[in-house]
This record gives structure tokens, C-alpha cells and sequence, in this order.
């Protein structure tokens, strides 16, 4: 995936938290000495894109895919309340 296939993937993803009412944090890789050591990190955890990776609280969430399909069917809510990053 080209470089600006994932950053679209990752402005996707943020913006969604945004609209949820969070201010998500965002780590870009390219600008970080060991980005390419966490990318790969990502893929043996089963990332695939490698990146974006989610987090929410200190649980690995996967790709923007996993994110936008938690999304849909209403099973990150549950996963942002029990990170405190939700309050409704």
C-alpha cells in the first residue's frame, strides 16, 4: 500500500474518533527512528496494512478495516468506554 493510501486510511480513523467526541492520538512512523522496526512489529502481530495500527487504550485494535468494521457494528463503543475514552 502506497504511502498516501495509508495516510488517507489514517485521517479516516482519526476523524472517526473526532466525530465520537475524542482527541486520539496520532504516531507517525515515518517521522520516528524505529518506525520501520514497529511496522514490522504490526505485521507479525497480524496488522495487515502494517499501518495504520490502532490502539485503543493499551489493546492492539488492528488496521483501519477492524476499526471501520468495529464501527459498524457498534462493538468499539464498548472497547472506548472500557478504555475511558467514552463516556456516554
Amino acid at each position: 500500500m502506497d504511502r498516501v493510501s495509508k495516510l488517507a486510511q489514517q485521517k479516516a480513523v482519526v476523524r472517526l474518533f473526532y466525530e465520537q467526541g475524542m482527541n486520539p492520538a496520532a504516531h507517525e512512523l515515518d517521522e520516528d527512528p524505529r518506525g520501520k522496526e514497529m511496522e514490522f512489529a504490526w505485521l507479525l502481530l497480524g496488522c495487515n496494512p502494517s499501518v495504520p495500527a490502532v490502539f485503543i487504550g493499551d489493546k492492539f485494535v488492528g488496521a483501519a478495516n477492524t476499526v471501520m468494521t468495529l464501527q459498524l457494528n457498534g462493538t468499539h463503543k464498548k472497547m472506548l468506554k472500557d478504555a475511558g475514552a467514552l463516556w456516554l
